[in-house]
């Protein structure tokens, strides 16, 4: 038998895997962290929307400005709700306020007037303004009609509307003071608007200006009105004096003198000061608005008492402003702020229409509380407050009614939002600012 030696199989062959290049994380990379990738929000979506206007917002813009402008436009508008009433008298409407009957309620003064910190932020952004368009080499007589017409553009639309409806008022047989008390509640705002295109148009003026003179202008005023029994309507030297405080400290900001928060802290520890001593130990009235039949208006024209608290509020406003810029990353808050911004005077201008056409309107039900009953008591308070919603809806009726003369007077200069049309359009190349 022979033996027969079966040849040794070849080892099987194992394949051969490529390999791998290295990881990101291995000795031959680069550490990397996990990071997830980004799902955008649906276009149709609240935070959708407001995921665009972030993203449309030029980057070196600063939000805490805009921020503090929409406060204070906000600010403005709830306090002329909460203090203003008209009351249904027989046929006619007078204006009343609560802080006639009720002085307790003087705090609400202190919190919504915030006209300081809307001249504030106005002299920080015409002097910012102003620079920027002389290093591009604009003229002022360019860079100042660019800004009026944002300002007065809307404010046309309301003047033509009050005077078609005032008319209208009395040919119908509305009595006089009805007719003189509507038109002058829908009017007033318009006064502050002539102090700040002055003030903007006396900008390269101001550039330099040190806050401590109209300080001290309104002083003496005060002094002699209050002291040596000057003539009343001297005190309307201050209403020019008066709103130049906060302008030019909004210019000082700019300048770069304002950046330290131990200035805010000044401000508001001695704004604050002021106004508590002017109040207890000198007689100004407590309310930081005017009230009907007091002998005298902290604002109307503005007292030294007005200017110290103006003081207060722009220190505590300076002192917000890192923690505002860091709440402005947050989408959704910024769209709200940038969208208040570009109706700002919108709001401004038809605040008090609204409140007008809710209490026009309710007449028909009767004499309804908080709307045409007298301000004379926590019930009108608490009836007060539940109509602020319907003053917001008849608002924002206002606003789809007349943005848009806002909108077209903001055309093309605006950047608070930055809106990218597509190049294939004629005349949408490249951004437009709205």
């Amino acid at each position: 038998m022979t033996d027969v030696t079966r040849a040794p199989r070849p080892p099987r062959s194992t394949p051969t895997r490529p390999v791998p290049a290295p990881r990101p994380d291995t000795p031959h990379g680069t550490p990397r962290p996990f990071a997830p990738r980004p799902v955008a929000p649906r276009s149709g979506t609240l935070r959708g929307t407001a995921a665009r206007i972030d993203a449309a917002t030029p980057g070196d813009r600063d939000r805490a400005v805009d921020a503090l402008r929409a406060f204070a436009i906000l600010g403005v508008v709830l306090g002329h709700w909460l203090v203003t009433a008209l009351v249904a008298d027989g046929g006619s409407l007078h204006a009343a306020s609560p802080l006639q009957d009720m002085p307790w309620l003087a705090p609400v003064s202190w919190a919504f007037q915030t006209l300081a910190v809307f001249f504030l932020v106005g002299g920080h952004v015409a002097t910012r303004g102003y620079a920027s368009a002389r290093a591009r080499g604009e003229s002022y007589g360019r860079w100042l009609t660019a800004r009026l017409s944002r300002l007065f553009r809307p404010v046309l639309a309301g003047l033509g509307l009050w005077a078609v409806t005032a008319v209208l008022l009395l040919l119908t047989g509305a009595e006089f003071t009805t007719v003189h008390t509507l038109v002058k509640l829908a009017l007033s705002p318009m006064w502050f608007l002539l102090v700040f295109a002055a003030l903007t148009a006396a900008t390269p003026l101001l550039t330099r200006l040190h806050p401590l003179w109209p300080l001290v202008v309104v002083l003496h005023v005060d002094l002699l009105r209050f002291g040596l029994g000057a003539p009343a309507w001297l005190g309307w030297l201050n209403l020019a004096a008066g709103w130049l405080v906060p302008f030019t400290l909004g210019a000082a900001w700019t300048r770069g003198e304002l950046d330290r928060r131990r200035a805010g802290w000044i401000l508001l520890a001695g704004g604050t000061a002021t106004t508590a001593a002017l109040v207890a130990w000198a007689g100004y009235p407590a309310s930081m608005v005017g009230v009907p039949g007091a002998p005298v208006s902290n604002l109307n024209p503005p007292t030294l008492a007005a200017v110290a608290f103006g003081l207060a509020q722009c220190g505590l406003a300076l002192l917000l402003r890192e923690r505002l810029r860091r709440a402005m990353r947050r989408p959704v808050a910024w769209a709200a702020v940038a969208l208040v911004n570009l109706s700002a005077m919108t709001i401004f201008l038809w605040h008090q229409t609204a409140l007008m056409a809710t209490t026009a309107t309710g007449l028909l039900a009767g004499r309804l509380p908080g709307l045409h009953t007298l301000p004379d008591g926590l019930d009108w308070v608490a009836a007060r407050l539940a109509w602020l919603p319907v003053f917001a809806l008849v608002l924002a009726g206002c606003w789809a009614a007349f943005h848009s003369c806002e909108r077209g007077a903001a055309e093309g200069r605006s950047r608070v939002v930055r809106t990218h049309r597509s190049p294939g359009r004629p005349g949408t190349t490249g951004a437009r600012h709205v």
